[in-house]
């Protein structure tokens, strides 16, 4: 009883005290590399896309305009003129540039270079992948060491033969010269993707009567579809680019010229405007951008298909 009334007069006991929040280092760290991580990817995209963006904003804007206010970052729907790619694409008979024609010549070019290197590079690097024979792996060294080989010392010994036997000045020769250069690195690529794709399945195919092409054919190609389209993208964009061997070979006659030298007559002509310039930028890249997203859909479908029977 004594007990109890000493409790009533001294009151309710005091609550306890709230439990402190542990710092959790682990939520910490995922929420500030979920931050960084956004931060970072845009930081790149604008270090990687403010150039186009800009060369592409520039090509739109009259040279008037660009003179007034050369750093605008919008162009208004009033201010945009065409006049700049009308005057790249133009034949130099209409005063312009006869973009057209290197761009033509360019895509034979290229897409020539892609169809032979791979018509060669493909049951090469699949030979050495899979056959056995003497040297096989020293071999593959050498397809690489070919292309260390800097492009300006194979330039003038190449630049002579080609004129002895006729094919200088022709677009035929260059296209000679791209798969030479490219065809090495070629079958060292293709060949360790095609050591990726799985023994078994090709031989199942050959116990079920499939013969050494078939099997190529049917189960190895469409396996290896993700690194034929990248190898064929990379030759692409090679022969697209490329302007050594095309000044060597094609600066005598105009109208074989490629993309390439044609857009190096714009940058160093101080008669050409920026904006004309830039509008040939444009056009020579979009060839790259629209190949790319047209076969990003083939890089990715070829990671399975082939590998059912059927």
């Amino acid at each position: 009883m004594t007990q109890l009334t000493r409790a009533t007069e001294t009151g309710p006991a005091p609550a306890a005290a709230p439990a402190r929040r542990r710092f959790n280092r682990d939520a910490f760290e995922n929420r500030l590399f979920a931050v960084l991580r956004v931060v970072v990817i845009v930081l790149l995209l604008i270090v990687t896309l403010f150039p186009f963006y800009y060369m592409g904003l520039l090509s739109l804007r009259p040279l008037d305009r660009v003179l007034q206010d050369p750093g605008a970052l919008w162009v208004g729907p009033s201010e945009v003129d065409l006049g700049s790619y009308a005057s790249v694409l133009a034949p130099p008979a209409s005063g312009g540039q006869g973009f057209l024609v290197f761009m033509a010549n360019s895509a034979i070019v290229a897409l020539g270079a892609v169809a032979l290197t791979l018509l060669f590079a493909l049951p090469g690097a699949y030979a050495v992948s899979r056959l056995n024979f003497f040297g096989r792996r020293q071999i593959s060294v050498l397809f690489l060491a070919v292309y260390l080989f800097p492009s300006i010392l194979l330039a003038v010994p190449l630049f002579v033969f080609f004129t002895r036997i006729g094919l200088r000045g022709s677009l035929f020769g260059l296209l000679v010269v791209y798969v030479s250069q490219i065809v090495a690195v070629s079958i060292y690529m293709l060949r360790n993707y095609f050591d990726t794709v799985p023994v078994s399945l090709e031989e199942a195919a050959a116990i079920d009567g499939c013969s050494r092409l078939g099997i190529l054919r049917r189960i190895s190609l469409p396996l290896a579809m993700p690194a034929i389209m990248a190898n064929a993208l990379f030759i692409f964009m090679i022969a697209w680019n490329e302007f050594l061997f095309a000044l060597l070979f094609l600066i005598e006659d105009r109208d074989r010229w490629t993309v390439s030298l044609g857009l190096s007559q714009l940058a160093g002509s101080i008669e050409i405007p920026t904006t004309v310039l830039m509008a040939g930028s444009v056009i020579v890249t979009l060839p790259i951008i629209a190949l790319f997203f047209a076969s990003e859909r083939l890089l990715t479908e070829g990671l399975t298909a082939g590998a059912e029977k059927g």
